[in-house]
């Protein structure tokens, strides 16, 4: 029986490049295009600045033909063991295009690394991926972050970095960025500077660094929902009301619509101990169920369901369809809905 090989990794790769343990060829490729440029800087950096005009070549697929690529990746390096070949943006080309390079990546040069990206979508030349898998290359796919993962991302680079984090600043920051790992990645950088290493991120400091209020954020309009405090939820709505540019209405509904699905999940669980929950919802923290647990003290599932289907009705009526109404008297409306939601579906 045949033993399935571990997908590369993002952190397994640059690990590899830092050994100089090199593949022939690299095909980058997914939705994710952060991982994919930070590993084409670990391959712009295998060459020293001093030979990158004789030993390290940048081509846009676009522009170029397979054959020119592959002539390339033939040459022999100057006064070095190796040279390296980014083709960036084969995306752009056709699939038929694209698999020619199949021609190459059959019987690789040994002193070329050769690295193919794909940003923003998963390769479609099925020639060329068998190749490279089986001349021994690396094929990473760069998947999209969800909701469910990112903050075990932000967690991890936090603490690559040196920091810590709390609970509540791990949730501002997820609401703050998303799945937007660029944005990320600066932020955390940000305070890596200004805090230093063995400090721990907390509301305050991103309060003061990044300027996303500690007090009106989407973790506390959860937190205002979960409790059924109305008065916070609409002075929260309110204050992204005067700054839409930092509260945009689609990552707040986001972040409702996945408490509320996780919630969902929680009540038909049926072991209800924090272990059990924690585990089913992905939290890391037992803090983090303290939302969840006062939430299923105020909603039955019945009105669960109804609220989800309320914000599937806010996506579509924010859209124009059969509404002429703001996005932020939308979400106000919204609001009114769950916190007077009685479990009619």
């Amino acid at each position: 029986m045949a033993v399935s090989t571990p997908a590369p990794t993002f952190e397994g790769i640059k690990s590899q490049l830092a050994r100089r343990q090199y593949a022939p060829v690299y095909l980058l490729h997914g939705e994710e295009g952060y991982y994919i440029d930070a590993l084409v800087k670990e391959f712009e950096n295998i060459i020293p600045e001093a030979d990158r005009d004789f030993n390290l070549y940048t081509l846009y697929a676009p522009e170029v033909s397979a054959d020119t690529i592959m002539d390339t990746c033939r040459r022999y390096p100057m006064m070095s063991d190796y040279q390296v070949v980014i083709v960036k943006e084969a995306q752009a080309v056709r699939a038929d295009q694209l698999n020619r390079l199949h021609l190459y990546a059959g019987q690789p040069s040994p002193s070329t690394i050769l690295v193919i990206c794909c940003r923003g979508q998963q390769a479609k030349a099925k020639d060329l991926v068998a190749k490279i898998k089986a001349s021994r290359g690396v094929i990473f796919e760069s998947a999209k972050l969800n909701e469910r993962n990112v903050g075990n991302v932000i967690s991890g680079f936090i603490k690559e970095k040196g920091l810590n984090v709390d609970p509540k600043g791990l949730a501002m920051l997820r609401d703050f960025v998303g799945t937007d790992l660029s944005r990320l990645y600066n932020e955390i950088d940000k305070l890596t500077m200004i805090l230093g290493p063995g400090a721990t991120v907390t509301p305050e400091s991103i309060e003061r660094n990044i300027g996303m209020s500690k007090d009106y954020n989407n973790f506390e309009l959860v937190d205002a929902l979960a409790r059924k405090d109305a008065a916070k939820a609409f002075t929260i709505a309110e204050y992204f009301r005067s700054n839409p540019k930092n509260n945009p209405t689609v990552l707040t509904v986001s972040q409702i619509f996945t408490f509320f699905s996780n919630l969902l999940v929680a009540q038909f669980l049926p072991d209800k101990s924090d272990r059990s929950l924690m585990e089913a919802l992905g939290l890391r923290w037992p803090r983090a169920l303290d939302n969840y647990k006062m939430a299923m003290r105020n909603y039955n599932a019945y009105k669960s369901i109804e609220i989800i289907s309320a914000l599937r009705e806010f996506d579509t009526r924010s859209k124009g369809v059969d509404c002429r109404w703001n996005e932020y008297d939308l979400l106000r409306d919204l609001i009114f809905h769950i916190l007077n939601a009685r479990g009619v579906i």
